[in-house]
């Protein structure tokens, strides 16, 4: 069988702009405790929790009197290291994932590899310049800070629609659930997913 060692992580990152704590556990099932002082953000993580199946609670303190895009790039940063962690070794991972996720008007799509290689593509655009007190060019750089740091390479797409709470919405559960499958341990996927010998 497969490793059932259990696939969880706790990372916390600390600088002179936020203080980030982030614990996961990739094979949990899909609760979650999250406070950035965004509130926007905190429903999209709640979100992703819930349609990734994983167990999340994010902790963020950082400089809102400035703006958003601290709190959001370095809450980032910090799930993807989080989520990279928790993988250990990829042994016997699906190591690609994709989804379709439509909101009323909305349709996005999302494909990741977990390679090892960091390359982001997203393609969401917005009309207004916040979702609540998100700002919507943060939805993107979110993305860039999360795939970066989990090294992977992801393609988020929101192939149309109007409303940009839909927007937001579909990019973040399209992605919990291309991830959710890509994270998907099992006897029958190769014990690494590459002829290199690593991801």
């Amino acid at each position: 069988m497969a490793s059932s060692a259990p696939r969880t992580a706790s990372v916390h990152r600390a600088t002179t702009e936020t203080d980030v704590r982030v614990d996961v556990d990739i094979d949990g099932s899909g609760t979650y405790d999250n406070d950035t002082g965004i509130g926007f953000l905190d429903h999209m993580l709640d979100l992703f929790a819930k349609h990734g199946g994983i167990d999340l609670e994010i902790r963020c303190d950082g400089d809102l009197h400035v703006d958003d895009h601290h709190t959001v790039e370095d809450v980032g940063i910090t799930l993807g290291m989080a989520i990279r962690e928790s993988l250990g070794d990829k042994n016997h991972i699906a190591r690609y994932g994709h989804a379709y996720v439509p909101m009323d008007e909305t349709l996005a799509r999302a494909v990741i590899d977990l390679s090892g290689r960091f390359y982001l593509h997203a393609d969401v655009d917005f009309s207004r310049p916040t979702v609540g007190d998100l700002s919507t060019e943060m939805v993107r750089h979110f993305w860039y800070s999360v795939a970066e740091h989990l090294r992977c390479n992801l393609h988020v797409t929101v192939l149309y629609g109007t409303n940009g709470h839909h927007k937001v919405e579909a990019t973040f559960k399209s992605v919990a659930r291309a991830l959710r499958m890509a994270i998907n341990r099992s006897d029958s996927h190769p014990e690494i997913a590459s002829t290199k010998g690593t991801i």
